[in-house]
């Protein structure tokens, strides 16, 4: 029920003089949130990510573009740090005392996507379902940060020994739902994306287990994301139509 008036509100909200699709350059910020699935899911839970891209919309609704995602959150079930660990589960430092230590998921995603603009519940010939699909680079790695620096083991470059950085070749897919309006104010997209990314580890040894990590990995994302646009008119879009 709550979907179908908000599809209601768009075709109202999209009501102009505007009968035909005019291309439209596009500025966007995103945030969102994902789960990850295949390889990553042994290492990370869900995260949370923001973005932002540059888009062209062509007069046939054709959209091609560059798209960025930066991934953090502090799910990390992956225990790289577990061989320094007391009875008890803490990090002692240099000193004798508890550690302050933090271990987050970091992550990076640039896409190069292609796509088009659907007519769908709207009269908005701008607006309606948005599927996209793209290539490109996929990054993930676990942060070390130790907060007063008073850990021998993972200073300076020897947190590199733990972090796990694995990056390769990515795929991405979008299917949502984009709105253009009229008067350049009210202008976003949201739905659901997917990542299939085939990477391999950058380190040559992980020192936590002395072992070489050289196993060809299947990191899969799967996640929500909502977005602000930006469109780059030279003049509002129902000008185009009625001087």
């Amino acid at each position: 029920m709550r979907i179908a008036i908000i599809f209601i509100l768009l075709s109202f909200f999209s009501q102009s003089q505007i009968d035909s699709a005019i291309m439209v350059p596009m500025l966007s910020v995103h945030v969102g949130g994902q789960i990850p699935g295949g390889d990553l899911s042994n290492r990370f839970g869900p995260n949370l990510n923001a973005g932002g891209s540059f888009m062209l919309k062509t007069k046939k609704n054709w959209l091609l573009g560059l798209e960025s995602n930066y991934m953090y959150g502090r799910n990390v079930r992956e225990d790289v740090l577990l061989q320094m660990k007391t009875e008890n589960g803490t990090v002692i430092d240099n000193e004798g005392y508890p550690a302050d230590i933090r271990v987050t998921e970091r992550g990076v995603g640039v896409h190069i996507v292609g796509g088009r603009i659907f007519k769908f519940l709207s009269t908005n010939p701008n607006s309606g379902l948005m599927v996209t699909v793209g290539g490109g680079y996929f990054q993930s790695k676990i942060n070390l940060f130790d907060y007063q620096k008073k850990i021998a083991a993972i200073k300076g470059d020897l947190k590199y020994g733990y972090d796990r950085l694995s990056n390769g070749f990515s795929t991405s897919q979008f299917l949502g739902y984009m709105f253009l309006s009229e008067n350049k104010l009210l202008n976003f997209y949201f739905g659901f994306e997917a990542y299939q990314a085939f990477t391999k580890s950058v380190r040559k040894l992980n020192y936590d287990t002395g072992l070489a990590d050289t196993k060809a990995r299947l990191d899969l994302v799967y996640g929500l994301r909502v977005g602000w646009i930006l469109p780059l008119y030279k003049k509002r879009p129902n000008d185009y139509y009625t001087n």
